[in-house]
């Protein structure tokens, strides 16, 4: 099985979270420093309770800032542009991603992800209703598949170039997220 949270990996993530990571599989998207930013999730957890949000946001540092964003009302501000046909269209092939990634976990898995078909994440395709979610698709798949998880991760700003504290192992080098490829190899999607 591709999926795998190490014993090291869980303990920084239930530290981050303050709780056990419920369904984490794997880390999907790193901070600099090495620690988890975003895991990957089962869609559905080991109590049989369907989750849909594949891809979770566990960095605190990108958290608080994706809750800043949310209360400075940059969710309200997306939803009204996604009147536009061709963020509209770039965002429900966002949708269709995530949807394809979470299926091909559920069929790796074998499990039964039936009760979510066609729920994904962040309030796609239509609206806007979480930037840690939406921010977290971005971080993990890489640019150009989620245009309003590309723009909340630009908005994070340079957030991943301050060290960790306590620091982590030995820093990687300065790589923007945008930079660094997550779980699965992507295209940019056809408008």
């Amino acid at each position: 099985m591709r999926w795998r949270l190490d014993q090291a990996d869980r303990e920084v993530v239930t530290a981050q979270l303050g709780r056990d990571p419920r369904g984490a599989l794997g880390v999907a998207w790193r901070c600099p420093c090495g620690r988890p930013g975003v895991v990957v999730t089962a869609p559905v957890l080991p109590d049989g309770s369907p989750f849909p949000t594949t891809y979770y946001l566990t960095c605190p540092r990108a958290a608080k800032l994706c809750s800043t964003m949310e209360a400075d009302g940059i969710m309200a501000e997306m939803n009204t542009r996604l009147a536009d046909r061709d963020l509209a269209t770039c965002y429900q092939a966002a949708h269709q991603s995530y949807l394809a990634d979470r299926a091909a976990i559920a069929t790796e898995l074998d499990l039964d992800a039936s009760v979510i078909a066609g729920v994904s994440a962040g309030g796609m395709p239509t609206r806007v209703k979480c930037l840690h979610a939406l921010a977290a698709h971005s971080l993990a798949v890489g640019p150009g598949v989620n245009p309003l998880g590309d723009e909340a991760v630009a908005r994070l700003g340079r957030f991943w170039t301050t060290p960790c504290d306590p620091p982590a192992a030995a820093p990687q080098p300065d790589v923007a997220p945008s930079r660094r490829r997550g779980l699965f190899k992507r295209r940019r999607p056809d408008a």
